[in-house]
């Protein structure tokens, strides 16, 4: 294939995997990215798995001007896949205005420099956009509640934007792929979540506790109203998540979309408890966690898995891997870079 597909944020936790399972696809893939929560060495290792170095432009989508300027020196771009975004639900909450900056004002640069183009455009949202839903599992038909968080409101007015694009009929077709918990990492351990400082994320926090660099893990409350007391998600391998980004631009490029505009759930259709988790990792691994039991943070959602028939059917795709694959890839990943430090 001649034509590239831009994946911004591409050296990030689902960025990177989307770029491997891209180019196993044959696809020419360029990264744009500002390394503010990644590594470049990250490249690297995507070479090591797929034989092929991404083409990688380091940039920050919130200047108009360079947006403008890659867009227009790359004539190739048939696609782009958008993850660039700070995406914690704690943070947001402190930080508010550093999300609405970052995540809608680079957003619309990459829409203002792609308006007179026919671009395929994944737009990577979330299940935070749901709130606490009322009916589980929850379908795309279900309404978008305010936002319990910053980074959920982002989502959801990066949503509307994209809505509002398409509508105003400019040769845009838009995905949006509204996905779960993704967790795990690639089965050769050579990529996966490699957060910065304290992790953001559930399982990096689990696996840094096991290994040691973290004396204790704390499980943010214990008394909602499920099973065990703990908050249920639907967790999702981060290939089973990165292989539905593929299906979303080959939908695209095959002419089968039902309208401009469409919406995905990206799930596996099933609940899992955080002590469930910490469970199966303790059971996959052999290895017993120090965890105490701490407050409910802000933001916090009690409940949420999706129906995601319509990727199912639609997309021609379906979450493959199960809970024990995600911590046990997770496991191998934490102790490659325990032994090869990026």
């Amino acid at each position: 294939m001649s034509e590239k597909i831009l994946v911004t944020g591409g050296t990030g936790y689902i960025g990177a995997h989307t770029v491997v399972e891209l180019q196993h696809s044959g696809y020419n893939v360029i990264i744009a990215d500002n390394l503010s929560n990644s590594n470049v060495r990250i490249l690297d290792q995507i070479a090591a798995i797929t034989g092929i170095k991404p083409e990688f432009v380091s940039i920050d989508l919130k200047n108009e001007t360079d947006v403008f300027t890659l867009i227009h020196t790359q004539p190739k771009i048939s696609g782009i896949i958008h993850f660039a975004a700070s995406k914690a639900v704690a943070e947001s909450v402190r930080d508010p205005l550093q999300y609405y900056d970052n995540n809608i004002c680079s957003l619309v640069n990459l829409l203002k420099s792609i308006c007179q183009r026919k671009i395929d455009f994944v737009f990577s949202s979330s299940c935070t956009v749901y709130g606490e839903p009322d009916v589980l599992p929850v379908s795309e038909n279900a309404p978008v509640k305010p936002a319990e968080s910053p980074y959920g409101n982002t989502k959801q007015i990066g949503e509307e934007i994209l809505r509002d694009v398409t509508l105003a009929g400019k040769h845009l077709l838009v995905t949006a792929l509204r996905y779960f918990n993704p967790v795990g990492a690639h089965e050769s351990a050579l990529i996966g979540e490699l957060p910065r400082g304290t992790p953001q994320n559930l399982v990096p926090l689990i696996t840094q506790t096991a290994i040691g660099k973290r004396e204790s893990l704390t499980v943010y409350g214990d008394d909602f109203d499920t099973p065990d007391g703990t908050c249920i998600r639907d967790f999702i391998h981060v290939v089973d998540l990165a292989k539905a980004h593929v299906a979303a631009i080959k939908r695209m490029e095959s002419g089968q979309m039902d309208a401009d505009y469409e919406i995905f759930n990206i799930g596996t259709g099933k609940g899992i408890s955080v002590m469930e988790l910490i469970h199966t990792f303790e059971s996959v691994t052999g290895t017993k966690l120090n965890y105490t039991i701490g407050k409910r943070r802000d933001g916090d959602i009690v409940k949420i898995w999706g129906d995601v028939s319509k990727a199912e059917t639609k997309l021609n795709w379906k979450a493959e891997r199960d809970l024990k694959e995600m911590m046990g890839s997770a496991w191998a990943w934490e102790k490659y870079i325990h032994t090869h430090p990026l």
